[in-house]
């Protein structure tokens, strides 16, 4: 009978829901499987290349504030690199053991500033001197700040705060540790839009649409997309720079736009190694280490989101809450070589990377140690790392648009374990998604406006340690989540069931699980001598 019966009833399996599950499926190489050796040094390239980008800009932003020129500028990414590249090998060897690439910390260039516009550099002459002396001041709040992290990951006290995290708390904290980047993507592409977007359109055309039309034997197309598209890209830039299409374009676009323009290449030097105190013996200030003290503290708590998402992706478990609390220690011993060989920066872990790990379904511990060999060997031939660190910023904006939203998904993903019909996990979830966009919203758009924070007291340190925190949306989301969620009917059983709180119980000491041992456990048999709990 054409057209005219109706549709047959749904099988009864079709009508079930689609099952929990406590391990991420369909990842080709989870964080024990290593694939072989030739892909795994393409795609620890590929993390090498991905984490160029916030090496890149945070120095590009606070060196010719400090005073510094191009040389300078080079020797700081350098540095960065060199020292990302010995954190991410602490972190994945005797850290969380999760394949997390440790870059720079958008968090902590805030009091840096504050270090910057400090009075007792304003009157220095010299620029280069000026540089020096603003340079050692952030080396000795950071060495001040790096211990906040170390004490509360190695006592103990940063387990004790995570074992009353639940799948519905870390919602907010994971999905706005990527959404809450926003600021660094389509905003970054527009900056030379005919850069930016061709990037995007050939970066989801290669790893979302490709692999589907042409079947190869290996998927290709996703796992090396970000490389076949930086190419293409970069070559096209190259063709319109040396074209001459920006000859008489303004200054700003042309430092966009340009691949000739960031003045990185001829700053660089061919072979040096970075060193501690390399820029002189650090200089203390307690308002300044006060300041940078509770911006490690809120990169901390944004990278606690950031490893559960890195956990998720590389198809581990949850992390158990002493493994966390040791790769937070780890995270502070990172930040404390960062000030000693002077980066004027912090230590997180790179967002952008674990959402490198969604893209290609590599979750392999062995393919991030290698991109930090990648790192700390192009850091020390100077010109050859300057040459990919010279790749325009607009194409990383791009990537940014693409792997900031999957760190956001992957905190959405957790809400399979919560009760999706309970008021109470509607309004924590709602209130603290809104208040994680609206708080940060209302510091941001006040300190662009007013050029200082809503807070603004006589003691510049003060106001950052106010300002800071609240201007961070995966800090206030997490806050208020996790806040709501252990004060609102806590000790009912249903509300237990509700916030998925079960589902985590057995991940919650590190002997309950079998599969934790195998993902987490510290090699050279350390875990004798350091028991996880």
């Amino acid at each position: 009978m054409a057209g005219g019966g109706a549709a047959p009833p749904p099988k009864q399996e079709e009508l079930q829901p689609h099952q929990v599950k406590d391990q991420l499926p369909s990842v080709s190489y989870c964080i024990t499987s290593p694939p072989p050796w030739p892909e795994a040094v393409i795609l620890g390239f590929q993390h090498y290349i991905v984490m160029l980008g916030t090496s890149v800009i945070i120095p590009s932003a606070l060196v010719p504030q400090m005073g510094g020129g191009n040389d300078e500028k080079a020797r700081v990414i350098q540095t960065l690199l060199f020292v990302a590249g010995i954190n991410t090998l602490c972190q994945s060897f005797f850290g969380t053991r999760l394949p997390a690439v440790m870059g720079g910390s958008y968090t902590v260039v805030a009091p840096t500033i504050s270090i910057i516009l400090a009075g007792r550099y304003s009157n220095e002459a010299d620029p280069h001197e000026k540089f020096l002396r603003t340079m050692r001041g952030t080396q000795g709040a950071l060495i001040i700040a790096s211990t906040i992290q170390i004490i509360l990951g190695f006592s103990g006290l940063w387990r004790n705060v995570v074992r009353f995290l639940s799948p519905l708390s870390a919602v907010p904290l994971i999905s706005l540790a990527g959404f809450g980047l926003y600021e660094l993507g389509f905003p970054g592409v527009a900056k030379c839009v005919e850069i930016g977007l061709p990037e995007i359109i050939l970066l989801l055309v290669f790893s979302q649409y490709l692999p589907h039309v042409i079947h190869v034997a290996k998927p290709v197309f996703n796992r090396f997309a970000v490389i076949f598209t930086i190419a293409i890209v970069w070559l096209y830039a190259y063709i319109l720079t040396a074209s001459g299409a920006y000859k008489n374009a303004r200054p700003k676009t042309q430092v966009h736009c340009r691949v000739d323009r960031s003045g990185i290449i001829s700053g660089a030097p061919w072979i040096r190694v970075p060193f501690p105190f390399q820029w002189g013996a650090p200089t203390f200030d307690a308002g300044e280490s006060f300041a940078m003290m509770m911006a490690s503290f809120v990169a901390l708590v944004e990278s606690t989101g950031t490893f559960i998402a890195v956990s998720r992706y590389a198809s581990a478990t949850m992390i158990p809450p002493s493994v966390l609390g040791r790769g937070i220690g780890w995270q502070g011993i990172g930040t404390l070589i960062g000030a000693f060989f002077g980066t004027a920066n912090g230590t997180a872990v790179s967002v952008e990377n674990a959402g490198l790990l969604a893209l290609t379904h590599v979750g392999s511990r062995r393919v991030v140690q290698i991109s930090a060999g990648f790192m700390i060997f192009f850091s020390i031939l100077g010109k050859f790392g300057a040459i990919f660190a010279s790749i325009p910023l607009p194409i990383f904006a791009a990537l940014y648009c693409i792997f900031f939203a999957y760190i956001g998904a992957c905190g959405l993903s957790f809400l399979q374990f919560c009760n999706l019909n309970s008021f109470r996990t509607k309004f924590i979830v709602g209130f603290s998604f809104f208040m994680g966009l609206s708080v940060p919203q209302y510091f941001n758009e006040y300190t662009s406006v007013a050029g200082y924070g809503p807070v603004h007291t006589g003691a510049r340190w003060f106001n950052d340690m106010i300002n800071v925190p609240f201007s961070s949306k995966p800090f206030v989301a997490g806050l208020v989540a996790y806040f709501l969620d252990n004060t609102i009917q806590r000790h009912d059983n249903g509300v237990r069931r509700d916030r998925g709180y079960h589902w985590w119980d057995k991940f919650r000491s590190f002997k309950t699980d079998t599969r934790s041992e195998e993902f987490y456990s510290l090699p050279f048999n350390l875990n004798k001598f350091f028991p996880s709990v």
